[in-house]
């Protein structure tokens, strides 16, 4: 009898626990996605609407004049083929470099291979600012100032992401590599058909975070380019705001933002599982 009475008041407790959680997180999700909505909601009334009820919650008469109005006021279709231009030549120029990197440091034999990687990981700890002067100067004397060169070649390495692979390259299990190299594989063709396909997750991650750092990509693409034919989205946006047209007209504003950032939380949607799965990954499954 006392047993049961301790099994009750645990699962009330268990309950009680587990209502405080939900309740918590539902609230902290409110505020996270409270911005999202507000940027949303804005970029569906008119101006009038907003000028006058900026403070309501919900539409009365909800419009899409803004978004053509976004579109008209900055060439912002152009921006968004620079953005998308940008953004898949660094992310593949980049994987390409550290799947190689990756591997090298994780399968490959080479004299000094652990002091070379030490040494590769210390550059984690150049702060930004000073690579960022550097790869500015480097850029200017090179006069790739407002190209495409320009622009993605300082972001196609990145000392974390070969890190992060190369860890997980090396939880494959050396026998899989034994048996391939005795079956004749070479190097190549076993990185591309075993490695590849155990870290898919990791890989991909990678992918998609190396994307969205591209996206929103702001300082650099503003350092080293000032020609209208080269910016990127987060450049028109900072123009629309800085030429008055953002500040005064805010729904049409708020257009612009939610037309550049629907591609991230898409991507984010679709691969949301594979991300989890790459970020917390630990060991490779039988």
């Amino acid at each position: 009898m006392d047993y049961e009475k301790i099994k009750k008041a645990s699962a009330r407790r268990d309950i009680a626990l587990k209502t405080v959680i939900y309740i918590f997180l539902a609230i902290w999700a409110l505020i996270v996605l409270f911005p999202f909505y507000w940027m949303l909601l804005t970029s569906v009334k008119s101006y009038g609407s907003y000028d006058s009820d900026w403070m309501s919650v919900i539409p009365s008469s909800p419009t899409l004049e803004n978004y053509k109005t976004a579109f008209s006021a900055v060439p912002l279709g152009g921006y968004f083929a620079n953005t998308l231009i940008f953004t898949l030549a660094t992310t593949a120029i980049m994987l390409f470099v550290t799947v190689l990197a990756a591997y090298a440091f994780a399968r490959l034999e080479f004299k000094g291979k652990d002091l070379v990687f030490t040494l590769f990981l210390a550059l984690m700890m150049i702060p930004t600012e000073l690579v960022v002067i550097t790869n500015y100067v480097t850029v200017t004397e090179l006069d790739l100032r407002n190209t495409f060169a320009g622009l993605i070649l300082p972001s196609v390495t990145s000392v974390f992401y070969i890190y992060l692979l190369k860890e997980n390259f090396a939880q494959v299990p050396d026998e899989l590599y034994y048996a391939a190299k005795v079956d004749g594989t070479s190097d190549i063709k076993y990185l591309f058909k075993v490695m590849m396909p155990i870290c898919k997750p990791t890989i991909v991650t990678i992918t998609i975070l190396k994307v969205i750092e591209c996206w929103n990509s702001y300082v650099w693409p503003r350092l080293v380019t000032d020609d209208r034919a080269y910016f990127l989205v987060s450049n028109g946006i900072q123009e629309i705001r800085e030429s008055g047209f953002g500040r005064e007209n805010v729904p049409a504003m708020m257009a612009a933002v939610v037309v550049i950032s629907v591609p991230l939380i898409v991507l984010f949607l679709i691969f949301r599982n594979k991300i989890m799965e790459g970020v917390s990954r630990g060991g490779i499954k039988g």
